[in-house]
């Protein structure tokens, strides 16, 4: 058997002994296509058992911020497992949590400056819902039990945030075990969109009228600022996000930011809430804090939701937590991953990758005019394809594999998510690519 043939056998058989063994996520298993068997990472590319490399054009569901296997992170990682792998950061505290909240803190404004560990961006909204719950008992005696947030938005799958992203259409099979809230229209946009102002207007007109309806028992709006991601990718103008702020504050409603994946630079800013004038009361952030190397989940928040839950009565601290909180090697991975964030080359990245992404739209139009929506947000990029158009989600998920880009649209939704370590070139003869594949239908 020639070196060749035993490598296709053994991707094969790799392939196939999960196809026995493992249930994946957010997949219909019966109609699955083989998984891709992947064996090592650098840079921007995956690379599966048989050495063939992949773009990763997703950032691995949007993690990776520095390329695989990126050296800085790896070497902190190497170097805290030797000194602690895990402590309980119930009564305890380690270098690498204190270092990077320390970090944070140096990036963020002074209204944020408390910080809450947890796992991923699911735990960390869960989070954001039950202090911002428990803030109202604590500091004003009133049981607030009614969440604002908006249609398309996903906020992860545990119950509280599929409670309140539950017109996300991820969610349906679980309805009947939701608590309640209500869902605000989204005014997504894109390029050449002439009727955005009056799909602003509409959705703050029924926030607004929700929060009338319901005043007094509303304890947060929650949205994720800029782009909502499991949506397809939608993206709305910084002007909406201040607005929709600034009504909640006006009806005496708390506003969380679900930043799990719009945080650590995505749009183009280190935080999209950057580009508005809003400060949350609760900033969710996981994803890319550790670069894509291991699961952290921050929640942070300021002094005023803090400070409602000291006392020397036990039952109004925050009582939640997880075995894993605040690991330090994940924590050293997002100390490294910071690092690397406040560096000129990122700069550079976040202000080059944009510009390369208007100029792949504007061709891949050109090339495939069935496209429609064509919109970006600093590094994201997003173009939907029309109900007609002949190609599933997961045919045109294998049609870029076969061309060595790894690309997961979302239902008709097309995106680009790349680390910031993708070339220019790469990205460009990327949307070549994709020109070929689409326009080929």
């Amino acid at each position: 058997m020639s070196r060749e043939t035993m490598r296709r056998e053994t991707n094969r058989t790799l392939a196939q002994r999960d196809k026995a063994l493992v249930w994946h996520p957010f997949t219909q298993e019966q109609t699955a296509a083989p998984r891709l068997p992947v064996s090592h990472g650098r840079g921007p590319w995956l690379y599966d058992t048989d050495n063939r490399a992949y773009l990763d054009l997703v950032s691995s569901w949007w993690v990776n911020l520095f390329g695989h296997g990126c050296p800085p992170i790896a070497q902190s990682i190497a170097a805290q497992a030797n000194r602690l792998e895990h402590v309980l950061f119930a009564g305890c505290t380690h270098e690498p949590a204190v270092q990077l909240c320390e970090a944070l803190s140096a990036m963020l404004p002074a209204q944020l400056g408390k910080f809450f560990f947890s796992d991923n961006g699911s735990t960390a909204v869960e989070v954001a819902l039950k202090m911002a719950h428990q803030y109202w008992k604590n500091a004003h005696g009133q049981e607030r039990k009614l969440f604002i947030g908006f249609e398309g938005g996903y906020h992860g799958d545990t119950f509280g945030a599929m409670s309140v992203g539950a017109h996300c259409g991820y969610h349906d099979q679980f309805r009947s075990l939701f608590f309640e809230s209500v869902a605000i229209p989204f005014p997504a946009t894109w390029w050449n969109d002439q009727e955005i102002q009056a799909r602003e207007q509409a959705a703050l007109a029924s926030l607004e009228a929700a929060l009338i309806r319901h005043a007094g028992q509303v304890a947060a709006m929650i949205m994720e600022p800029l782009v909502q991601g499991a949506a397809g990718m939608r993206m709305c103008r910084p002007q909406f996000v201040d607005k929709a702020c600034a009504l909640a504050r006006a009806h005496d409603t708390l506003v969380i930011f679900d930043e799990v994946m719009t945080g650590f630079g995505r749009t183009g800013t280190r935080f999209a809430f950057e580009q508005t004038g809003a400060v949350p009361d609760f900033l969710c952030v996981s994803k890319g804090i550790t670069g894509g190397f291991l699961p952290l989940a921050l929640t942070i928040t300021g002094e005023h939701i803090y400070e409602a839950f000291l006392s020397e009565q036990a039952d109004r601290a925050f009582s939640h937590g997880h075995s894993y909180t605040a690991n330090p090697l994940a924590c050293a991975a997002a100390v490294a991953a910071m690092a690397l964030l406040v560096t000129d080359e990122t700069s550079r990245a976040l202000q080059v990758l944009p510009q390369c992404h208007h100029e792949g739209l504007q061709r891949l139009q050109l090339a495939v005019p069935a496209i429609v929506r064509p919109r970006v947000t600093g590094t994201i990029a997003a173009f939907d394809l029309p109900p007609s158009y002949p190609q599933s989600a997961g045919q045109l998920h294998q049609r870029f594999l076969e061309k060595g880009l790894l690309i997961r649209p979302i239902g008709q939704t097309v995106y680009v998510l790349p680390p910031y370590v993708t070339s220019p070139a790469q990205l460009q003869a990327a949307y070549q690519t994709m020109g070929e594949v689409l326009a080929a239908q």
